[in-house]
């Protein structure tokens, strides 16, 4: 791989993906706009970014960008062209632990349980790390107690 991803975007008019690279020989800093084609308000995100990886034109500009990014900016294009705004567009790629997920659909819990997956992976701390402790025991329990109306009476019958 000669050419190192710098930064991916994209550009709503016409769809299309924005890579800032750095050529690795002349290391000179260059824009590329590749277009996304037959791409629409109904297309599948994960199969068109797939697409595009793998593409022998951009093959070689797009194999330092991770297949989870390449889906992101192909949901962003998606939910503009279902008219959408960029906020509700990155507020969906943000995970809400209060958020009810038995009521989302099928791809979007997909896409909730690959950004949870993402996350553990990367707070998790494997037996190589300096900060690995094995066996470790925490105590979890609360030292304040709260008063409840069911301490207040007797159990005397019982």
């Amino acid at each position: 791989m000669s050419f190192v991803a710098k930064r991916c975007g994209v550009q709503f008019n016409p769809p299309s993906i924005v890579l800032i690279y750095e050529h690795r020989e002349s290391k000179t800093v260059r824009k590329r706009i590749i277009p996304v084609r037959n791409f629409s308000k109904y297309s599948d995100h994960r199969i068109a970014a797939e697409a595009l990886k793998n593409h022998p034109r951009h093959r070689d500009y797009l194999e330092g960008v991770s297949h989870s990014q390449l889906e992101k900016l192909h949901v962003i294009l998606r939910d503009h062209l279902q008219g959408f705004s960029l906020e509700h567009s990155l507020a969906s790629f943000d995970i809400d632990p209060n958020e009810d997920l038995n009521k989302l659909d099928d791809e979007e819990l997909a896409r909730k349980k690959g950004q949870m997956d993402e996350l553990f992976e990367r707070n998790r701390k494997h037996k190589d790390d300096p900060s690995f402790v094995y066996d470790l025991e925490m105590d979890f329990t609360k030292n304040t107690k709260e008063k409840c109306s069911w301490d207040d009476e007797s159990d005397s019958e019982f």
